[in-house]
């Protein structure tokens, strides 16, 4: 019977004395254990193999540890890293948490500490957490999300989640939300694009009856539903000014006051955060309070656009693919090795957002066992035969780009319709067309994202 390989453990260490103090911890250990003594041969190293575990010290001699822990970032190799240091400084570690690290030893480090960090590590690199909560992908850049989601999820921080439009915001605060001490207590959920400036205050806060026209009761608001559990501000860019001031001083204090009443109240609420702007590009041109931005981003997470996710594209496809054929009651599998070729070469604008709808699209319109390249050709073939390896921004849906929009209202000496109706029609087919994307949609028309969602609303339609 042939043994299985020991996973291999690469030792980054430049101290002879640390080093072969640690060997001896591991000494027992079933692992392949190879230690170097520098930066370079470390990057030398991982240009042939990838090890399980790293032990990486930052402090080394030709070169800080961080600029390798970058480098096992940009190459996505799938090594759970363990930071050891003599340093212990916030920004060294929010840094460290950034491009990925597993966990920290912190010198001098313990056998049990030591053996206990490194048998977590293996056993992460065994899993590969396949799927977290409703999070789903092997990838090195989720793998490090779902790191940053575990260390910060008990905290009572507030976090902030960035990250291009369907990359799945709202699915990562759930994830959070669901690791927390609070999961037993509720998640309340605030579009803030979705909701009329003038009745934010009110859907947030709450108001008391006679406060303005149609106040005909007292209403509790969403920080009251959320009491002693977590409240998901999403799209919290399109705030207007005055609401950003009546949030920040929430945010700090977690006081606040009914539209119309004069009584502090104050909640036990974990705050939560997620936009798809750059908040601090938003400050510096004064859209957004500096303040609030501080206040609301103690934490970031930063999920990765679908593009950069390699292998989770094929296991999203299949994951949907396996969810809309159950709903649909369609035969599907899989997909050729062709379709895999397209879904891997597609720039994915849209994230994982556009892809579930393609894949309900497919599922919908098409029959047979296998998905195959002739059936995604109608729906993402030209850009991937076009520009097979250009960026993101070439498939924006816009006229430079040769792209032809839908025929959206056609009039004639006949047929006078009302601006109502044109208006309604070129909403709902640009909507379409836009896979039910409403930040495509509001491009392509010209007018705010929460105008898109008011008006689908109107039409009685769930973005």
């Amino acid at each position: 019977m042939k043994t299985p390989a020991q996973p291999t453990v690469l030792l980054v260490e430049d101290d002879i004395v640390a080093a072969e103090c640690y060997k001896g911890y591991l000494q027992k250990k079933l692992i392949n254990l190879v230690h170097v003594d520098t930066g370079e041969a470390a990057l030398r190293y991982l240009q042939q193999a990838t090890p399980a575990v790293i032990l990486l010290e930052l402090g080394l001699p030709d070169m800080n540890g961080m600029t390798i822990l970058k480098s096992i970032y940009d190459q996505q190799l799938q090594s759970a890293v363990i930071i050891i240091t003599a340093e212990n400084k916030v920004d060294v570690v929010v840094e460290a948490m950034r491009y990925g690290t597993f966990d920290f030893l912190e010198k001098p480090c313990q056998a049990d500490r030591l053996l206990v960090k490194l048998d977590n590590a293996l056993h992460q690199h065994n899993q590969e957490y396949p799927q977290y909560h409703d999070l789903i992908g092997a990838s090195k850049p989720m793998q490090a999300v779902y790191q940053i989601i575990g260390d910060v999820a008990t905290s009572r921080a507030s976090i902030l989640i960035t990250g291009e439009t369907g990359t799945g915001k709202e699915l990562c605060a759930r994830a959070i939300y669901k690791e927390s001490q609070r999961a037993n207590k509720s998640f309340a959920v605030c579009n803030c694009a979705a909701i009329p400036a003038q009745l934010q205050e009110s859907h947030l806060f709450g108001h008391v009856k006679g406060a303005f026209t149609g106040a005909i009761s007292t209403k509790k608001g969403l920080v009251c539903q959320a009491e002693g559990g977590t409240l998901f501000l999403d799209e919290i860019g399109e705030l207007p000014d005055s609401m950003q001031t009546t949030l920040l001083r929430f945010a700090q204090f977690k006081t606040f006051h009914k539209v119309g009443s004069l009584q502090l109240e104050k909640v036990d609420v974990r705050l939560i955060c997620a936009t798809n702007r750059e908040l601090s590009a938003e400050v510096k041109a004064g859209r957004f309070r500096e303040d609030l931005y501080y206040r609301i981003n103690t934490i970031q997470i930063k999920l990765p656009p679908l593009r950069q996710r390699g292998q989770d594209i094929l296991s999203l496809a299949q994951f949907f693919l396996q969810q809309f054929v159950k709903e649909e009651q369609k035969n599907f599998r899989g997909f050729t090795d062709e379709a895999k070729r397209m879904l891997l070469e597609y720039e994915w604008p849209g994230n994982v957002r556009e892809l579930q709808n393609i894949i309900h699209r497919l599922v919908l319109f098409n029959k047979g066992q296998l998905i195959t390249a002739q059936m995604l050709t109608a729906l993402i073939g030209k850009e991937v035969n076009d520009n097979p390896s250009s960026p993101v921004s070439c498939h924006s849906l816009n006229v430079k780009n040769n792209v032809s929009l839908p025929r959206i209202a056609s009039t004639s000496l006949n047929v006078i319709r009302s601006l109502e109706e044109i208006e309604k029609e070129a909403i709902l087919k640009t909507y379409e067309y836009c896979g039910g994307n409403a930040t495509q949609t509001a491009k392509l028309l010209g007018i705010s994202r929460a105008t898109v969602f008011n008006k689908l609303r109107q039409y009685r339609i769930t973005p």
